[in-house]
């Protein structure tokens, strides 16, 4: 198993938050969770398929892509695979939504796209050039120089709506969304629909895929707290909280997603210099 992170260009950083490649061969067949997250999901991969055999969206059938971007979901996707990955992954920010595909994170709400269909010839473009390379840090590189050309002003979220986004990314979810509305100035209700339509997540639903990332993020860590302390240093009620949240929007316990997934994850994880 191999895992190496990488950040963009700086110019491209508010629009691209990370890239990671993944290559994974005779690992036992089985099925990954793709975990809710702040980021959206853009995959082309360097050998086989993603094939999702549980989507977000219940009403989007099982498919297999070899390139797509995810929308933000508070469910998990269901990855099967037969021991064998190999791709990079790119996170892409609310406002790499609109400055790269052309659209605002809301139209792509808990669904996937097969990346054709939002960039045109373009995406076989960067496609050829990813696959081409022989190296991650080549890899890297040219997708740098693809979404560098891509990369437009094509409008910005209302000011409100971008405030109330980094409020609750700042606070890692812990900002009570009454507050929140009272803030922008705007009734609970009218904030609801607008950041839905604008993010795809209501605001409720965005802090807690916040928080929940965070416990992610601190359950990776090598000297990862107990799940008691987990839960008070992440704005959980208790233990039990954080199991049930984890459980809606992991697919499962904390206790099996650390013997299910997180040694191997441990074990490949590697970083690049930023470039």
């Amino acid at each position: 198993m191999e895992s190496v992170v990488a950040t963009p260009r700086p110019p491209l950083r508010p629009l691209v938050a990370s890239y990671t490649g993944y290559r994974v061969e005779g690992a036992d067949p089985g099925v990954h969770r793709g975990l809710p997250s702040r980021h959206l999901t853009f995959i082309v991969t360097l050998g086989g398929t993603v094939d999702l055999v549980g989507l977000p969206d219940p009403g989007q059938p099982p498919s297999s892509f070899a390139t797509l971007v995810g929308g933000l979901h508070s469910t998990p996707a269901l990855i099967s695979h037969d021991g064998y990955q190999h791709g990079i992954q790119l996170a892409l920010t609310p406002l790499g939504a609109r400055a790269l595909l052309g659209l605002p994170a809301g139209e792509l709400a808990a669904t996937v796209v097969d990346l054709d269909t939002l960039l045109g010839a373009v995406a076989g473009e960067l496609v050829e050039r990813v696959r081409t390379a022989t190296t991650w840090t080549d890899r890297f590189l040219q997708l740098d120089g693809v979404l560098a050309r891509l990369a437009h002003d094509r409008g910005q979220p209302d000011p409100e709506l971008a405030w109330a986004w980094r409020r609750l990314a700042d606070s890692r979810g812990a900002v009570g969304i009454g507050g929140l509305a009272a803030e922008v100035g705007w009734s609970r209700r009218h904030l609801g629909e607008r950041f839905r339509r604008e993010y795809g997540l209501t605001p409720k639903a965005a802090a807690r895929v916040m928080r929940f990332e965070t416990a992610h993020r601190m359950l990776r860590a090598p000297e990862a707290p107990g799940l008691a302390e987990l839960a008070v240093r992440c704005g959980y009620y208790d233990q039990a909280h954080l199991t049930r949240e984890w459980r809606e929007l992991a697919g499962c316990s904390p206790t099996t997603w650390l013997a299910e997934e997180l040694p191997s994850v441990q074990d490949a994880e590697l970083s690049l210099p930023q470039h």
